[in-house]
């Protein structure tokens, strides 16, 4: 007996094609991730398609969302691709209603981009081509069986009723959307996995000593001296972090040198290590921001390494490298100065962290990271300026990059209400590799104060202060201002991030009830 389909239209409904765009586009996603993971997990197509945006955003945009979101910029960023993508993906169902071809022409638009972001990788290699081409492959090829299983789900073939094509159609939809998310979810399991002898599995070379904190390191109402490794701030331009084999790592020095290095993680730790204090900050932190940390960092001295290669005369800046292709260019005169400027292996007694730069990162006192903290650094050209431009100078920050003199009021935060009378005031202030001698507070305007200073544990490490004001009920305007060793007072003048580094005096009101 022949059954008469309950509908003749060929179209599919909207919340049919909606499912048959999502479906299209998340099974290529899936399926890049799953390639990805196993062959090369830097090219993961939704990553190399952020990768790139980070690369074209403008800087007022990168600065915005680092103010705004701090830490969490990546996240902002991926969950915005993420609704965009989704966005597209419904857009590419819609206009396939009633034929296949427009909206498969928006899911192949998107394979074709993300194959090309994935080629104009910094650090793009052959591998790499095939998490984008399995993106292509597959998400076609599901937009358009799934389209074609709600089109015969509207219009049954002869014999077979419309509950049935209606059940094989949602069957063919829901075991896609299972496939893809475990595709997905193994995919970045493999991309996340830990690298062979990865951080757990170094202990750190012996170095020298080091003296224990002094009780006064830290002061009550200021963050603690040495800053926990989880707590250390993080910002760089890897969407992924790079997982990189400590057995098979190699640093290569060349360029202007008499001889050129290739150095494995082993030779690097059998030379002499330090483990030295250091205050890092980053170039987008604001007038009393959090984007500045204390740890102490394993390794060895990098004027150390330069002097076995021999720098050769006319060298000016050391282009390193990532593993991902991010460069930085830090001056030759600075690294060589007498600095504990570091190839470091390690941070606050163990291995050296994978987001902070595993196996090895350079670290530069007095430097903001832009112009010398490389994470995951595989190689050092030593050149000059004309010869070479590093990434953050191609978009037109400074050169130099020297760190601000800069203070911070902790206690109280900005808004609070606190007890008239005597009321405390604490906080941090820095100035690597030149030291703090002197912080001062001043209260609505008035006459400057000198405070209480911690312990001073070298000019390349942060030092707390603290001190008592007197407060009337009312509100208050509480400033702050340090001293380095040279007898400069921070400025007041107030200037952003670009190109250069935040520039002003904290200032934080407080109501006194």
């Amino acid at each position: 007996m022949t059954v008469t389909p309950t509908r003749t239209t060929g179209s599919l409904s909207r919340a049919g094609a909606v499912v048959t765009g999502l479906l299209g586009v998340g099974s290529a996603l899936a399926a890049g991730d799953l390639v990805a993971g196993l062959a090369s997990p830097a090219s993961s197509p939704f990553l190399t398609v952020g990768d790139q945006f980070v690369r074209l955003t403008p800087e007022w945009l990168k600065q915005f969302a680092i103010t705004t979101f701090g830490t969490a910029d990546k996240l902002a960023l991926l969950t915005g691709m993420a609704l965009v993508i989704t966005g597209l993906a419904a857009a590419a169902g819609l206009v396939a209603r009633r034929r296949p071809a427009p909206g498969l022409a928006v899911v192949v638009a998107m394979g074709v981009t993300a194959l090309l972001t994935t080629v104009a990788a910094p650090a793009f290699r052959p591998v790499d081509l095939t998490a984008p081409v399995a993106a292509l492959l597959v998400g076609p090829s599901v937009f358009l069986a799934v389209h074609a299983a709600f089109v015969r789900a509207n219009r049954p073939r002869r014999g077979t009723t419309a509950a049935v094509s209606r059940r094989r159609a949602l069957g063919l939809a829901g075991g896609t959307a299972v496939v893809s998310l475990a595709a997905a979810v193994a995919g970045r399991l493999l991309a996340a996995g830990p690298p062979s002898a990865g951080p757990a599995a170094l202990a750190l070379p012996p170095a020298p000593p080091v003296p224990s904190l002094p009780p006064d390191a830290s002061l009550p109402g200021t963050p603690p001296w040495l800053t926990p490794t989880a707590d250390f701030y993080r910002i760089d331009t890897a969407l992924q972090v790079p997982r990189v084999d400590a057995a098979s790592w190699t640093l290569r020095v060349h360029g202007m040198v008499e001889r050129e290095l290739t150095l494995s993680l082993a030779d690097l730790r059998a030379r002499r290590v330090v483990e030295v204090p250091i205050t890092m900050v980053c170039v987008s932190n604001p007038v009393g921001g959090t984007l500045v940390s204390n740890a102490r960092f394993t390794g060895v001295r990098l004027a150390d390494l330069l002097a076995e290669a021999g720098i050769a005369p006319g060298a000016q800046q050391l282009l390193s490298t990532s593993v991902d292709g991010f460069t930085t260019g830090t001056p030759v005169g600075v690294v060589t100065d007498g600095r504990d400027a570091l190839l470091a292996f390690g941070m606050n007694g163990a291995a050296l962290p994978v987001e902070h730069g595993f196996p090895v990162r350079m670290v530069v006192p007095g430097l903001y990271g832009y112009v010398s903290g490389c994470k995951w650094i595989t190689d050092i050209e030593v050149t000059t300026r004309d010869a070479a431009t590093p990434y953050w100078a191609e978009r037109g920050w400074a050169r130099e990059g020297p760190v601000k003199t800069q203070s911070r009021i902790d206690t109280p935060v900005a808004g609070a209400s606190v007890p008239a009378g005597r009321v405390a005031v604490a906080g941090t202030s820095w100035a690597p590799h030149g030291g703090i001698t002197r912080v001062e507070v001043s209260v609505d305007g008035g006459p400057w104060g000198r405070a209480l200073l911690g312990a001073d544990l070298g000019a390349d490490s942060w030092r707390m202060w603290r001190t008592e004001i007197e407060l009337v009920p009312g509100e208050h305007t509480l400033r702050v201002r340090a001293t380095d060793r040279t007898g400069t007072v921070q400025t007041e003048r107030e200037q952003v991030s670009i190109p250069d580094g935040a520039t002003g005096r904290h200032t934080v009101p407080v109501t006194a009830v």
